[in-house]
């Protein structure tokens, strides 16, 4: 469901020639769960080991509070909402007529923001989802008790239980000893799968389940996606080698992640995380960035044809079936002169625009650019497209002979902070 072509990164033998029993070993370490961080691939067979029970309780209480909101707030920063939030948009779309809206929150501490979501709650029936490992993540933290005392206030404490869901540790932790006293509905983040890798488990499923998409077909991609790639030689291997010798022969230190669909740039930031978080430590590691073209051709466009060379490399992701598509209309006056475009869809367009584009970055600006044919935009693609990713990172990590599944750098702003406001023992 995913194909890689390199013909415009004029590496492509380098990949074809790469050495294959590093390949092999690694792979081998990612599939019997040997190398560094090995406590935390649980994701790799997760899209067949799965709790079915777990994921039948979850269908039961999505489904009775559907019936009863028009918006789920869920709770969560980085893993804990890019994966939902990237699959939600992906899928439904920016606009969509479903009855039951996605708002995040926790993922900032902007006192605007969060006002502003409380004045938007005021005339609406809602509930939440928690989702935190250890619940003392500051950013959700004190956004959820903010909003658990919206609520209660609004449906009054007993209520307001049935719509008050917590996605953490299935023992321990501060929310689940809450989510234990108030008689909070539980569901467990697994012990082996860090946050970034987490979509699957439900961390992802349960906000999707209440927003109606289809997660079986999500598991359905995944599946496919694992076994696709079992085999060593694959096409995220490919894609993994790819950006490694970007980096490391011809000294590229950023990867820009390009979609040429709106819906996808929440995917785009998901894809962020994944790598940067993964990938960036030790001094190690591609700087991951995004783009929305043809949008971004208009603002920094301009950079990536003519700006300073050897800076960034470009992975474009090219969806061949929308999920929509639509003619130009034909105008009798043509005073726009646009007439001669009325023989195409709009998605003719865009994927003529981004034939285009590689051609004018590629070869005339001289910016290698990687293509990832999608073939499709929904459940089941991303199902597929968000495991591919995760297998790419995991050998793309190991061949920086880095830890992938741990964010050791991520602590030093938490302590700065929590030296600055004071809390007890810092």
């Amino acid at each position: 469901m995913i194909k890689s072509n390199f013909k415009n990164t004029k590496i492509e033998s380098e990949i074809k020639n790469f050495d294959i029993k590093k390949i092999n070993l690694i792979h081998e370490m990612i599939e019997n769960k040997t190398g560094l961080g090995n406590d935390f691939l649980g994701w790799v067979n997760w899209p067949v080991e799965f709790d079915e029970n777990e994921l039948k309780k979850m269908k039961e209480v999505a489904s009775k509070l559907r019936q009863e909101i028009d918006v789920l707030l869920v709770v969560g920063i980085g893993g804990s909402y890019l994966g939902a939030r990237a699959a939600d948009e992906m899928i439904r779309g920016l606009y969509h007529k479903d009855k039951v809206e996605l708002i995040y929150i926790g993922n900032t501490i902007s006192s605007s923001y969060t006002q502003q979501i409380i004045d938007y709650l005021q005339n609406k029936e809602f509930g939440i989802v928690n989702i935190s490992k250890s619940g003392t993540t500051t950013e959700p933290g004190i956004a959820f008790r903010v909003f658990e005392q919206l609520l209660v206030n609004q449906k009054g404490k007993e209520n307001s239980r049935s719509r008050i869901i917590a996605v953490t540790d299935k023992i321990k932790g501060a929310l689940k000893q809450l989510a234990t006293a108030e008689n909070y509905e539980t569901f467990t983040i697994p012990d082996d799968i860090g946050g970034r890798f987490s979509v699957f488990t439900p961390v992802g499923i349960f906000p999707l389940l209440v927003a109606g998409v289809d997660v079986d077909k999500i598991f359905i991609g995944a599946k496919k996606a694992m076994e696709d790639t079992k085999n060593t030689w694959n096409e995220a291997y490919k894609y993994a080698i790819a950006r490694y010798l970007l980096h490391k022969q011809e000294n590229y230190k950023v990867e820009t992640l390009v979609s040429y669909e709106m819906q996808m740039q929440i995917f785009t930031e998901w894809w962020k995380q994944l790598f940067g978080e993964s990938e960036g430590k030790d001094g190690k590691g591609l700087f991951p960035t995004s783009c929305v073209f043809s949008t971004d051709l208009h603002s920094l466009g301009q950079f990536i044809q003519e700006g300073s060379k050897n800076v960034l490399f470009e992975t474009v992701i090219d969806v061949k079936k929308p999920q929509i598509d639509l003619k130009v209309p034909l105008n009798d006056e043509d005073l726009d002169g646009l007439n001669y475009l009325t023989k195409n869809s709009f998605h003719e367009i865009n994927r003529t625009a981004l034939e285009g584009v590689v051609d004018a970055h590629a070869n005339v600006g001289q910016v290698s650019n990687i293509i990832l044919e999608f073939e499709k935009m929904d459940s089941e693609m991303f199902g597929y497209a968000a495991y591919w990713f995760m297998k790419a990172c995991a050998m793309s990590g190991y061949l920086l002979e880095v830890n992938p599944f741990n964010q050791p750098g991520v602590e030093v702003y938490k302590t700065n902070m929590f030296k600055l406001l004071k809390k007890p023992g810092f």
